[in-house]
């Protein structure tokens, strides 16, 4: 049977000059003038471009018809993983435990709240208040996200932002817990992060101007009435968050990108205040800070501090020349964050790639809670209350489901609350989760951890996939995935490298891997793949790539630099378009994310690193391998055009036989589908692909010949950005990063 013909995207050449460098982009057609307005209304997208991304979807479609049955098949398997009438281990605040649950069958969670210390019981239980109804809101709405959802302190109005379209412009409704009412004056154009004042008199939100970026903090009463502005940003290259301490003696306002924070400060008790300075911004400074009852603790990477400290303040205002060092910088020990309560401090570290908890008593002395698994995560679950001697983690691994603890600090007693159920059954024992380490091209250990069935053959004959992502300091956690098995279970090996670009080996791993030295995340994704064909894990050409958002730059780097290495690569909203996007400053995430890849609109040196990666740019004559490229129609952080346009090229200059295919959903943002059980659907086909391809093939027969111009150009680049940039080792996370844990899990 012939397949079907890929649709073919016309040229229209765009002459781009910049920093006395021309390039010219054939696509940039794709891109909607009207853009903004799609975010809002993807209604108002130009004909022609809808007309181009329906054919790609029905193309893909016809391409994949025939693994229609194994997408179900896939779908079940991952639905029957997870408890459908699945509910949280309820928070305790003052007189109610709050918790999420789902009813079965049901896309979305319920919020609700029972008085505190009654026992579990059914939904809908007589002690049972329902808080909202996602579900039920959701009816009739192709696309429900809620993010931001939170009660006043004093138990009587319930907040939450909501996003119906995927654009992340949010909006920001209260309802009256007495009365059931939501009340008048919903907030539009919002973020989804908002705080009430600890008095609960005041709601603290931030408003997302037309370019999709969060510019300025209002507050409102409450209940309803006028916004006051209480701070603008004259930076568009910052992010902005608002918050309380735990003490709830301030409202904090978060300023700050991937390299440089700033907090401003407002007393509880005049929370109408105008905000204070802590300390002032510094380009390459960071620091968080909360308040421990009679002195602020900070987290910076001050005085060279690579993989940061804490700090003491007892001055009212914590200006940096107030800090004393309190626990000291020790290089190789990266100190992520920390939790304050009444009598003691958490401190979260990470070191090689592995977690742990540091229990710190105000009266002195630590302790460490550490897990002995050879690859395994290890988080804070966070909670309202402050005077207490519990907190709660969550650990995993990649053969062990998540487990909640409550963990009694005074007593030094754990007592577990919640294993997570896989309804149609696992057994850890049949798995087998490994951590290797694989060399980079300048000598450095790259970790890669490895999930695979105890009997998988270690001779290269089982398929591997290979998952990496390798921006803004996120790291790749060896977390439990219902998703995953469903591949492993098949024979596949599943690994994850944990590239330089995130902080698994600490914030100097991050710096080592943006900028100038972002090569570096592309070479030690292809140094894992190389490490693990050399040990049996798979074998070259038999290796499917695999990788969302900035990792979906990462596909289209190492697709350009070793195309021979993959039978075939997913990329899942990828930001392919690197440098037209970083220059294009009306877009949402451009000036902010110029401090993790350079400015090519004012640095020559930047556009040249840029442009020598770019994927979309580097697009060659190279016989790639079968891709499939998938996006949100309403996305702000990897806009459509950026998948579409890249497919475009790969057609048009790649050599091969291979098929390359996009997938656009027409309803969704960056996080794809919003119910839990659309998105396994989205997951059920990226994983059919990999399978369809894997056993597929297709001939390479018509790679260019070695040697050649395209062989020299590539090579060319490789030499000149990215054995440059791996010379040079050097002493928040960002949006596009959140949707990443979604898709991984």
């Amino acid at each position: 049977m012939t397949p079907p013909a890929p649709p073919v995207a016309r040229k229209q050449p765009k002459i781009l000059e910049q920093l006395g460098r021309v390039r010219t982009d054939d696509y940039a057609w794709m891109k909607d003038d009207n853009w903004r307005e799609v975010l809002r209304d993807p209604t108002a997208l130009r004909a022609d471009i809808r007309e181009h991304l329906e054919a790609e979807n029905a193309y893909t479609a016809a391409m994949l018809a025939g693994t229609q049955a194994l997408q179900e098949t896939l779908f079940a398997e991952m639905k029957g993983r997870i408890k459908e009438d699945d509910s949280s281990v309820p928070a305790p605040d003052g007189p109610w435990d709050y918790y999420v649950r789902y009813a079965a069958g049901a896309q979305h969670p319920v919020h609700a709240r029972r008085p505190r210390g009654a026992a579990q019981g059914e939904a809908g239980a007589p002690d049972e208040e329902v808080l909202l109804d996602e579900e039920a809101r959701a009816q009739g709405k192709a696309y429900f996200h809620v993010g931001g959802a939170q009660h006043s302190p004093d138990h009587r109005l319930y907040a939450w932002a909501v996003d119906e379209q995927g654009s992340e412009y949010y909006e920001i409704r209260v309802q009256d817990l007495a009365t059931g009412e939501t009340l008048p004056g919903t907030i539009a154009s919002a973020y989804g992060d908002f705080a009430f004042s600890p008095d609960s008199q005041w709601l603290f939100w931030i408003w997302r101007n037309e370019n999709a970026r969060p510019a300025r903090v209002y507050r409102r009463p409450a209940r309803g009435g006028g916004d006051a502005l209480v701070y603008e940003e004259a930076d568009e290259g910052m992010f902005l968050g608002v918050g309380t301490t735990a003490d709830d003696s301030h409202v904090a306002i978060h300023i700050g990108n991937q390299e440089t924070t700033e907090v401003r400060l407002i007393p509880a008790g005049t929370p109408t205040a105008e905000p204070i300075v802590a300390e002032p911004r510094r380009v390459g400074v960071k620091y968080s800070l909360d308040h421990w009852s009679d002195r602020w603790v900070i987290r910076t990477n001050a005085d060279d501090a690579v993989d940061f400290k804490l700090c003491v303040s007892t001055a009212d205002l914590p200006s940096r020349p107030t800090w004393r060092d309190w626990v000291a910088h020790r290089p190789g020990r990266y100190l992520t964050g920390f939790a304050a309560y009444a009598g003691h401090l958490v401190r979260t570290e990470r070191v090689d790639a592995l977690d742990r908890l540091v229990i710190m008593a105000r009266d002195g002395g630590e302790h460490a809670v550490a897990f002995d698994e050879e690859a395994y995560a290890l988080g804070l679950a966070g909670g309202y209350e402050y005077d207490t001697t519990v907190t709660r983690f969550v650990y995993e691994s990649p053969t062990t489901p998540k487990q909640w603890f409550d963990y009694d600090m005074a007593r030094r007693a754990r007592t577990l609350r919640k294993t997570q159920e896989v309804p149609s059954g696992h057994d850890p024992a049949r798995y087998m989760a490994r951590r290797l380490y694989a060399t980079a091209t300048d000598g450095a250990q790259v970790p890669v951890t490895v999930l695979m069935l105890r009997e998988t053959p270690l001779d290269g004959s089982a398929p591997l996939l290979l998952y990496g992502y390798g921006a803004y300091g996120y790291a790749m956690e060896p977390s439990f995935s219902i998703r995953n098995l469903s591949l492993v279970d098949r024979g596949w090996i599943w690994a994850t490298a944990h590239v330089r670009g995130g902080s698994d080996k600490g914030w100097g791993w991050f710096l080592d891997g943006r900028k100038d030295r972002k090569p570096n995340t592309f070479t030690d994704f292809i140094a894992c793949a190389e490490h693990l064909a050399a040990n049996g894990y798979g074998q070259a050409g038999r290796i499917t790539a695999y990788g969302g958002s900035a990792g979906g730059m990462l596909m289209g780097a190492v697709a350009n630099l070793r195309p021979d290495l993959w039978r075939g690569v997913i990329a899942a909203v990828p930001f392919v378009d690197v440098l037209n996007t970083m220059s294009d400053t009306t877009l949402p995430l451009t000036p902010p994310e110029w401090p993790e890849w350079g400015d090519p609109i004012h640095d020559p040196a930047a556009y040249d690193v840029i442009a020598g990666y770019s994927p979309y740019d580097n697009v060659a004559a190279l016989p790639y391998p079968a891709i499939l490229a998938t996006g949100g129609l309403s996305d702000p952080r990897v806009t459509y055009w950026e998948p579409q346009k890249w497919v475009a090229r790969l057609r048009e200059r790649g050599a091969g036989s291979a098929p390359i295919l996009l997938k656009i959903n027409m309803e969704a943002g960056h996080g794809g589908a919003s119910g839990r059980f659309d998105f396994l659907k989205e997951i059920a086909l990226d994983y059919a692909f990999a399978i369809w391809a894997m056993e597929k093939g297709w001939e390479r027969h018509d790679r260019p010949p070695a040697g050649g111009a395209d062989a020299a150009a590539l090579a060319a680049i490789h030499r000149r950005h990215v054995l440059h940039g791996s010379r040079r080792r050097g002493a928040r996370r960002s949006a596009r990063a959140r949707a990443l844990v979604r898709r991984r899990r």
